[in-house]
């Protein structure tokens, strides 16, 4: 079974824990959010040490960043800290890398040559 088989119920499960992260960011349900930030989290970083070594590893790594990003953005709010907030730039910043070097190194490469 390849690897992309293997982990997509990961992937889909992770995605219903990122909705519930943010719908309870949305609702200001403070602990619940702080709680489902949890397993979003660890899914994502599941998600990356799965599939180190190959191409859809800058992808999962962005999506690291963007959640962790999105994360310490909704607990500065829940808490206020919101001075901190814009500190959550740094990780939204390194995700846009990370999907940059992904589509120079792969997709890029892809398009035929006249």
């Amino acid at each position: 079974m390849p690897l992309l088989e293997k982990i997509r119920k990961f992937e889909n499960l992770h995605i219903v824990f990122w909705l519930i992260k943010d719908t309870c960011w949305m609702l200001e349900l403070r602990w619940l959010g702080t709680i489902v930030m949890f397993p979003t989290l660890f899914l994502a970083i599941y998600l990356v040490i799965k599939t180190i070594g190959t191409p859809n590893f800058l992808i999962n790594i962005s999506i690291f960043f963007w959640i962790f990003a999105n994360s310490f953005w909704m607990m500065m709010e829940f808490f206020n800290h919101n001075q901190y907030k814009n500190y959550a730039s740094i990780p939204f910043a390194l995700g846009f890398v990370f999907v940059a070097i992904f589509y120079f190194k792969y997709e890029f490469k892809k398009a035929p040559n006249p």
